[in-house]
């Protein structure tokens, strides 16, 4: 996610650690694969302390297949999701994250028992038979609703107007329009069919695979071929200009909305189809871009933020000069999409690097060096600032956004490339994503590829810049020498 004034490798450890475990409701006990136990509650949350009612225990979502219908004039959604997951422990019921009304669920076809909980975040399911551990089902849900009605951990996500909706938002967005388990650990493939009027257009992730013209309405069917993480789905509906080509091999697709001014189109349009040229320059550092097709949307609404919905970013109309927003986005689809975070307090590995190659882009293109940068922010923040009080790694709930999580996170960076040298940096950065590919990724993690590349202790460098709330030394140590 951008913030601007307007101008499946092996399973994680955690993942590993949430599946096998079931995490019962009320923190007791569960039974694991092969133990002989009765059926347990898989629990509300999949373990993350910042959200705790995030995610769920005991199951593992293999993919999504959605198919709402949207009313512009109302803003009413209703449709239908099946999800199909594994029950990765004995379960006698499980969760979906979910705020609309429900009218119906059925697991494997038969009919189950379902509940919300107070907070209208929890959809409860109870099948017609316990679910064994290592099984697979289908579960499918029918609901009708106003997302707009609806809140959740103080956000009030759905954005919309009567001529455009566009479902953009981090670190939550998908319980306003689809039943998910809602957290970066549990990827899963997304399918989308969204029916709105005729004459209307729908984008979504991935490709677009069809569309079905009815008397009054279409059906629009969007794919993605790779698994991600629930808050990265999107779907955007209005009118849109749209431009396509195929850039190195790679499909690109960007769209702009028409409820914008006519010049601001025109400006969005010519950012917008900067977007593959871009990807082709991050992959000089950063290696093959990590998806099948790419492109990006601008909205007519004013979200205030760009988010790096995964193969297709969005952006709020900024003009047809701000590059470095689309590499921010762009290099999220390796640092955020790809590479997702292990928990919410490891976002700096998200915002960090992806504020990181603006600055390299800068470098590579006739700007400051992005050590210039670093020094820059160094001298002109003073000591007493907030930016040197929070904790990079772990900035918690209410700074998961911080500035300091990108400028920190970012100068962290820099400074590790001047510690360890350009050819080791660049050789970690690699290593990272080689070996994270299509995964999880937690600080301790990147810290100890770091150290295993480049061959240095790099423990107190990486707790300064990380867990130490007062402004670094300008030490060599610290990348400042």
């Amino acid at each position: 996610m951008t913030t601007r004034p307007m101008h499946r490798p092996a399973l994680s450890a955690a993942l590993a650690t949430a599946l096998a475990a079931g995490l019962a409701v009320g923190g007791g006990a569960t039974a694991t694969a092969g133990a002989s136990a009765a059926p347990v509650d898989g629990a509300s949350g999949i373990g993350d302390p910042y959200w705790p009612l995030d995610g769920n225990g005991g199951i593992d979502v293999t993919s999504y297949e959605i198919r709402n219908r949207y009313a512009f004039a109302s803003k009413g959604l209703s449709g239908r999701t099946r999800v199909e997951l594994t029950a990765t422990s004995d379960l006698r019921s499980f969760s979906l994250d979910f705020l609309l009304d429900v009218s119906k669920v059925t697991v494997d076809g038969a009919r189950a028992d379902f509940t919300k909980s107070d907070g209208d975040h929890e959809l409860r399911i109870t099948p017609a038979a316990p679910l064994a551990a290592g099984t697979d089902h289908a579960v499918a849900v029918t609901y009708a609703d106003y997302p707009a009605d609806h809140s959740y951990a103080g956000e009030f996500n759905w954005l919309a107007n009567r001529r455009e909706v566009v479902t953009m938002n981090e670190p939550h967005m998908a319980p306003w329009w689809f039943p998910a388990n809602d957290h970066p650990l549990d990827k899963a493939k997304v399918d989308v069919r969204i029916r709105v009027p005729n004459g209307r257009e729908v984008i979504s992730n991935g490709e677009l695979k069809g569309r079905r013209v009815g008397k009054h309405s279409t059906q629009w069917h969007w794919r993605a071929d790779e698994p991600m993480v629930p808050y990265l789905a999107f779907f955007a509906a209005g009118d849109f200009a749209i431009e396509k080509g195929k850039h190195r091999g790679v499909p690109w697709l960007v769209a702009v909305s028409e409820d914008l001014a006519e010049r601001d189109q025109a400006a969005s349009m010519r950012l917008m189809k900067k977007t593959p040229a871009v990807v082709a320059g991050l992959e000089k550092d950063l290696g093959d871009y990590p998806f099948s097709v790419v492109g990006g949307l601008t909205t007519g609404l004013a979200p205030g933020f760009a988010l790096e919905n995964q193969t297709r970013p969005t952006y709020p109309a900024v003009g047809g000069s701000d590059t470095s927003l689309v590499v921010h986005e762009l290099a999220h689809q390796w640092f955020g999409d790809d590479i997702a975070v292990e928990q919410w307090s490891d976002i700096w590995l998200n915002e960090g690097f992806a504020t990181f190659m603006e600055w390299r882009w800068a470098e590579k293109h006739g700007g400051r060096s992005a050590d210039a940068v670093l020094r820059s922010y160094y001298a002109n923040v003073d000591a007493s600032s907030a930016f040197w009080k929070v904790a990079v790694d772990d900035p918690g709930a209410a700074k998961v956004f911080d500035g300091a999580v990108y400028g920190r996170g970012a100068m962290a960076l820099q400074a590790l490339r001047n510690r360890v040298g350009d050819e080791a940096f660049w050789r970690v950065v690699r290593t990272w994503i080689r070996e994270q590919r299509g995964g999880n990724g937690s600080t301790a993690e990147f810290e100890e590829v770091a150290a295993r590349v480049s061959g240095q202790d790099l423990g107190s460098f990486f707790g300064t810049w990380l867990r130490t709330l007062a402004k670094p030394a300008a030490t060599a140590t610290n990348g400042l020498g």
